[in-house]
């Protein structure tokens, strides 16, 4: 069953076995939830063509996108990324081995490390970098420019609503 069909499948039920419950903001949220998943799926494959996962193929953007002269701590990079800490480290050490990121000492703090592409990564980025963006605008070709930026305006107010609540 293709996932359109299973949308209106579990709105049918829902409607069919709980008819006195709105249920639209649970059938919202399985719409987001699948289609993030759908699209993600999509978007690994790409990242997957270029040896990477999802989470390497971010870092690597991010470092490039916000990496200064200076580079990015570990703690910078898992902020820019929106994860924890942890979760960057063992991404770090597979890049490393890959020799498309390298670590420095901070010169200002003994303790703390720097991270910067290496020219390797750098090619890897500018390689793959279209071949990601050429993806993303597939799956996003639909919808016209308006619609694209409507939907991340309407996405933006849900992300500011949700921040202020507790989860």
């Amino acid at each position: 069953m293709n996932l359109l069909n299973l949308l209106d499948r579990i709105r049918h039920d829902w409607q069919t076995r709980e008819p006195e419950l709105d249920t639209a903001p649970m059938l919202t949220f399985i719409t987001l939830t699948r289609a993030q998943a759908l699209l993600d799926d999509h978007v690994r494959a790409t990242a997957s063509d270029a040896d990477l996962t999802a989470a390497t193929r971010d870092l690597l953007f991010t470092l490039h996108r916000s990496g200064t002269p200076d580079g990015l701590t570990p703690g910078e990079l898992a902020a820019l990324l929106a994860v924890s800490p942890a979760s960057v480290t063992g991404s770090l050490d597979r890049l490393e081995t890959r020799g498309l990121l390298r670590r420095a000492p901070d010169p200002q703090d003994r303790r703390a490390q720097r991270i910067h592409l290496t020219d390797t990564g750098r090619d890897l980025v500018r390689m793959h970098l279209p071949v990601h963006l050429r993806r993303e605008e597939d799956l996003l070709s639909p919808l016209s420019a308006t619609e694209r930026q409507q939907l991340e305006q309407l996405l933006r107010r849900l992300i500011a609503h949700a921040e202020t609540r507790q989860p």
